[in-house]
């Protein structure tokens, strides 16, 4: 069933809040019911925890969407009946998503091709005709839209569909040399983020962007990559995802050849070309279900709980199960109270049913 429009809004409303992270969001909905529910008990919850959080008024989400509607992007709130499936299932998922271009590819099967920014010649060229192949073998191809081995994947898949997720907005063009590139996705393609429409890229949006790119995929191919790079994040983010990871091996003289050899090493799938990638689907290990969604009690707790729970924190991330055993209360209810202290900014909530100070 289709969210109401004024459901979507205070979904996107609630995203765009500070200190509402994705962990926040899905246990707010749950815990609420809805966005509308979840905006209404944000000042008694800020009450009780001890905190100060406000929404962003509603002026500035029109102007979002106005800024959407302006350049003709469209926005996918989750609960939307075209919100991609694969993200759906993630714990948890990103609240919404910026889109231009093909929406419905968001829904297909999909693959990741990343890789080094300064690419070689040769990985060029593999990123490519990879991506070409997986096109025609019924695939899109997804990446970051980053020079090097991004570059060269979009190109590959442009003729059968490509998914090119930003770190900025969507209207967000970096680097600048793929102006070209960009537009030709929109009309070949779909464009991707989670950024309002007319950010500019951080560095703190890039983990974001790399766990959608996983997120959306069965599988990540990392070509070429240094070990400390933002393609071994993704990898490591597609492997916590229940996602397959494939490398493409190197000569260890060659820097950018030692992330996916030490990826093989890690047990990824060794990738020389499609038909290793539909080896390793043959028989089909699909996407793990997802697991059931965090608890979050929405029956009323004692106020002692906030505290005791809050000095069993540390700057470490700890298993919210593991907090319940210490404090001795049920897993629900603590997980309730870590929600409260994370929007009084007093903990933060990790992915995994982690928490930290």
């Amino acid at each position: 069933m289709s969210l109401s429009a004024a459901e979507r809004f205070a979904r996107l409303r609630l995203a765009r809040t500070d200190r509402v992270g994705p962990v926040a969001f899905s246990q707010l909905l749950a815990r609420h019911g809805s966005a509308i529910a979840a905006l209404d008990a944000l000042p008694q919850i800020m009450r009780r925890s001890g905190g100060s959080l406000t929404p962003p008024p509603s002026e500035r989400i029109e102007a979002e969407l106005t800024a959407g509607e302006r350049i003709g992007a469209r926005l996918l709130v989750l609960g939307d009946p075209a919100y991609p499936a694969a993200l759906a299932a993630l714990d948890p998922p990103p609240p919404m998503l910026w889109t231009r271009g093909d929406a419905a590819l968001l829904n297909r099967p999909c693959m990741a091709i990343v890789g080094a920014r300064i690419a070689s010649a040769g990985g060029q060229r593999l990123a490519r005709g990879l991506a070409q192949q997986l096109g025609e073998a019924g695939h899109v191809v997804v990446s970051g839209l980053a020079r090097g081995i991004d570059g060269a994947a979009h190109e590959g898949a442009l003729p059968t569909g490509t998914v090119a997720v930003l770190g900025g907005g969507v209207d967000d063009i970096y680097p600048p040399e793929h102006r070209d590139l960009y537009a030709r996705i929109i009309d070949q393609g779909c464009i991707v983020s989670e950024s309002p429409v007319g950010a500019r890229a951080q560095a703190r949006d890039f983990p974001r962007r790399n766990r959608i790119i996983s997120g959306l995929s069965r599988g990540v191919v990392v070509v070429e990559a240094e070990v400390r790079s933002g393609s071994l994040i993704t990898a490591r983010l597609a492997a916590e995802q229940g996602r397959e990871v494939f490398a493409v091996p190197g000569s260890p003289l060659d820097p950018r050849a030692r992330g996916p050899n030490e990826l093989l090493r890690q047990g990824a799938v060794l990738c020389e070309g499609i038909e290793d990638i539909e080896r390793a689907f043959a028989g089909l290990r699909t996407l793990r279900e997802p697991g059931a969604p965090s608890p979050v009690s929405d029956e009323p707790f004692d106020p002692a709980l906030l505290d005791r729970v809050a000095a069993l924190l540390s700057p470490t991330p700890t298993p919210r199960d593991e907090l319940a055993r210490a404090a001795g209360a049920p897993v629900a209810q603590v997980a309730a109270a870590l929600l409260e202290l994370s929007l009084a900014g007093r903990a933060e909530l990790l992915p995994g049913g982690l928490v930290s100070l």
